[in-house]
């Protein structure tokens, strides 16, 4: 009886993960079919054009909170001149794929869950099997390309951002020499590095797309609640397991990269 519901519950992550990998793949697959581009520049505006600003935003933070921190840091040791390294290496690396995923997960991934959980629980989805039309091809797949597009692009912008905030913090109010911090920046920073933070990037993409598209699109399958309610509660359970799964999947690359 000890190790029945431990059992129960690994059969049911196992089951959960192989839906979810036919799902993804089913949706991939149908990217390629035709009359999708329009679809999918209309989801690229919206996951990824509308979530510039608050990327953007997070980005210049966090890279102001990384210049502060280094800096009473590797002041301690006299190494306060690698600062643009240290905090472009570590935007690159981790925190900008990392926080770009959970900020187009809180905003955009949430509203994939919610806005695909209404059109099943409203019978639309149903509507799009009698007419013959595709609801994988109509409602998935441009979703996951969009993701799959707007990720890496957002990041992008997010360590750009990041390095200019740190050198706000370091060179402007702090003091230090700004030919110094924008050339550790430049000859610390591999091509080995932006691409690392790049493929995080797609990883994250495929798996906040596709856990927040299967989480809308099987609403009415839940067992805890039906309606309204079970739309909320595909959303909330979204967003938590695409930020636990990026969380989970960074630990997994960077270890494969090193």
């Amino acid at each position: 009886m000890f190790f029945s519901p431990i059992g129960k519950a690994t059969l049911e992550l196992v089951r959960n993960l192989g839906a979810m990998a036919i799902f993804f793949a089913e949706g991939s697959v149908k990217i390629f079919r035709r009359k999708q581009v329009r679809e999918i520049v209309y989801q690229v505006f919206y996951i990824g054009a509308k979530s510039t600003n608050i990327v953007i935003l997070i980005g210049l933070f966090t890279g102001m909170v990384l210049g502060l921190q280094l800096y009473y840091t590797l002041i301690k040791f006299g190494s306060e001149g690698v600062l643009g390294s240290v905090i472009a290496l570590s935007l690159i690396r981790e925190l900008g794929p990392v926080l770009t995923a959970i900020m187009i997960t809180a905003r955009a991934g949430s509203a994939m869950a919610a806005e695909i959980g209404i059109l099943r629980i409203s019978e639309q989805i149903d509507a799009l099997y009698t007419m013959r039309i595709d609801p994988m091809r109509y409602i998935v797949s441009p979703r996951i390309a969009a993701a799959i597009i707007s990720f890496p692009l957002l990041t992008a912008f997010f360590d750009l951002i990041g390095i200019l905030g740190g050198y706000l913090t370091g060179v402007i109010l702090l003091g230090v020499d700004k030919g110094a911090y924008f050339y550790r920046v430049h000859a610390y920073v591999d091509f080995v590095d932006i691409k690392g933070g790049f493929l995080k990037s797609l990883v994250f993409a495929v798996l906040v797309s596709t856990i927040c598209c299967f989480q809308g699109f099987f609403t009415h399958m839940r067992t805890d609640s039906y309606g309204a309610k079970s739309v909320s509660l595909s959303t909330t359970s979204a967003v938590v397991i695409s930020c636990v799964m990026i969380l989970i999947s960074d630990y997994v690359v960077t270890s494969l990269l090193m």
